[in-house]
């Protein structure tokens, strides 16, 4: 567990009468661990490497990842004291407890030892860095055992960098150690990594964090409360660094005494409790009341991005509460007794919905001129949202509708309670069959255009686009079709015309492939008719004159009154002639692929 008073701390206040007072340092600073016992959070790493050095097996590079503030650099001087440590008497080796007395211990602690250096990649970048460290290699070390090179944000180096490390990292000198950092692990290439031993530092648990700093403010003479800590904690989201420079500043804004209002004003934090009630409000659709919460928090200081984060979160955690209710253990009593009554009252899908309305309100708040509004939007949106049915409830209630009849004529779900809005959508029940009354009569196409308009219906697109462009009809009859298709028609276009026919007439259909040359296509046939009224219409004494009246005029098309541009509508006549076809029918690149 931490030691929060063990550390490279120095007494900056002074409080002796004769004491000469120090320049202040940090607490991220001043309480940096410098051996494995003060290093906070990550147990599993220091029980492997305590292992690794007291059995002497001990690797030539490691590679420390993790977020910021967990301990990386931290990591690397902890190994680097731990392999050059040589005891209070002078004659010690390796070991996993560096005295902290001897000069190479008080050298690296105080980041001035000559064998020990520390590179930062994000400055360094180029291949002549690189080239001046590998130049030093060779090198036995000074004073110390090895020579230990820490390269920090490793990631940044260039590729050219890279590739020049690699031999050396392969192959080092016996007396030389590499310690990488970096909070990129993926920008690392596969060949380094290969080269290293990996140890992922994981983020610091927020009970560990509160324990930690209480430690640390008992340490400092700073009064606390928990709820404040656990404030902190939670804004730290498991770096111990940024949890530490957050608490420094709620010191100094607490002038020593610091309290959860005064930790919520410096982070721009929302109370928990009006977090919760605005949740309740806007989960019950009560959009003017969110509306009007939302502005009192904001005009309080409450940041609207954080308030949002603030309610993804306890979306978040009533849904936990849902699945496992043993999840509000450690939350207060009423946070718990609220959080367990609003997951018994909510649906999982209303859940759900709000994560990802939050969620998308939140990338929206981020980019948008007002964050106010946006999160105001993001909200109004959500109560009107939040009591829709699921497809399942609405699939439901049709089915009950319509087993119902025309009785109550009312839904079978609850009505919404949403403000009003989109929430409020009611389903009417669909009229009862009558008994006895037959069912819809299956389609039964006799001609081939009755076959297309049977593909239209059922919006069979690139299918029709293939039967209209480049299938010639051979025969056609109930349950049979022969055809010649052009080259652009698919190698499979009769099987899944007797599927589809099949599956929708509930008739066997048989659909072959001829030789014959067949009629022409339907597109050429509606050309050619096409022609023939251009043909008649020419000679129309009207339309003479129309032409005559304005020179240069063209006769384009010409439609019999009544026909349609439907291939579906007015196919088959009552004589039974071919019905006229579309005026117009897309081609091949005009059929969006999603509708194959």
């Amino acid at each position: 567990m931490a030691q929060a008073t063990k550390g490279t701390g120095d007494k900056s206040t002074g409080d002796g009468a004769g004491e000469k007072a120090l320049p202040y340092r940090v607490l991220a600073r001043k309480y940096r661990p410098t051996d494995f016992t003060t290093l906070v959070g990550q147990e599993a790493m220091v029980r492997t490497l305590r292992n690794a050095i007291a059995t002497g097996r001990i690797a030539h590079a490691f590679m420390l990842t993790g977020v910021r503030g967990v301990g990386k650099t931290t990591t690397a001087r902890i190994i680097a004291r731990a392999l050059n440590c040589v005891g209070a008497d002078g004659k010690g080796g390796p070991t996993v407890d560096p005295c902290g007395v001897c000069d190479n211990c008080k050298a690296i602690t105080e980041d001035r030892h000559v064998d020990v250096i520390e590179m930062d990649a994000a400055s360094r970048t180029g291949i002549d860095d690189v080239r001046e460290l590998i130049e030093g290699v060779r090198y036995r070390p000074v004073s110390a055992r090895y020579k230990v090179y820490i390269i920090d944000e490793v990631h940044m180096l260039s590729e050219k960098a890279f590739n020049a490390l690699l031999k050396t990292l392969e192959e080092p000198p016996p007396h030389v150690k590499f310690l990488f950092a970096t909070t990129e692990i993926r920008k690392v290439p596969v060949t380094v990594l290969s080269r290293c031993q990996r140890f992922d530092l994981k983020r610091v648990p927020q009970d560990v964090l509160v324990e930690h700093f209480g430690k640390i403010s008992a340490t400092e003479k700073v009064e606390i409360s928990p709820e404040a800590l656990a404030l902190i904690a939670r804004a730290a989201d498991g770096s111990v660094r940024d949890g530490l420079s957050m608490l420094d500043q709620a010191i100094a804004h607490g002038s020593g005494v610091v309290d959860a209002a005064q930790v919520r004003d410096m982070l721009g934090l929302a109370d928990r409790s009006r977090v919760l009630e605005l949740f309740e409000k806007t989960m019950r659709g009560d959009a003017p009341a969110v509306v009007a919460s939302l502005g009192e928090m904001h005009d309080s200081g409450a940041d609207p991005v954080v308030v949002l984060q603030d309610l993804l979160e306890l979306t978040h955690w009533v849904t936990r509460l849902k699945v496992a209710p043993e999840a509000a253990a450690g939350s207060a009593d009423s946070e718990r007794a609220q959080g367990l009554a609003m997951a018994a009252k909510l649906s999982m899908a209303s859940l759900t919905r709000a994560w990802t309305l939050l969620m998308k309100g939140l990338q929206e708040t981020l980019s948008a001129p007002s964050p106010l509004r946006a999160a105001e939007m993001t909200l109004i949106r959500l109560c009107y949202v939040s009591d829709l049915p699921s497809p399942g409830d609405v699939i439901k209630s049709l089915q009950n509708g319509a087993a119902a009849g025309a009785g109550a004529g009312t839904s079978s779900s609850p009505a919404p309670r949403g403000g009003g809005g989109g929430a409020a959508v009611r389903l009417a029940p669909q009229p009862a069959q009558a008994v006895g009354q037959p069912a819809e009569a299956l389609p039964a196409p006799k001609n081939f255009t009755e076959v297309v308009a049977l593909f239209e219906t059922k919006r069979e697109a690139r299918l029709v686009n293939y039967l209209m462009h480049h299938v010639h009809e051979v025969r056609c009859e109930p349950g049979l079709i022969e055809f010649r298709p052009e080259p652009q028609a698919p190698p499979d276009l009769a099987s899944r015309l007797s599927e589809c026919l099949s599956r929708w007439t509930g008739r066997r259909w048989i659909a072959s492939v001829s030789s014959d040359a067949g009629k022409p296509t339907l597109t050429a046939q509606k050309a050619s008719k096409a022609d023939d009224l251009r043909s008649q219409a020419g000679v129309n004494p009207l339309v003479q004159a129309i032409l005559k009246t304005f020179p240069g005029a063209k006769l384009e098309a010409v439609r019999r009154k009544g026909d349609q541009t439907s291939l579906v509508s007015g196919l088959a006549g009552p004589s039974g002639e071919e019905p006229p076809l579309p005026d117009e029918y897309p081609a091949d690149d005009d059929i969006p692929e999603s509708e194959f």
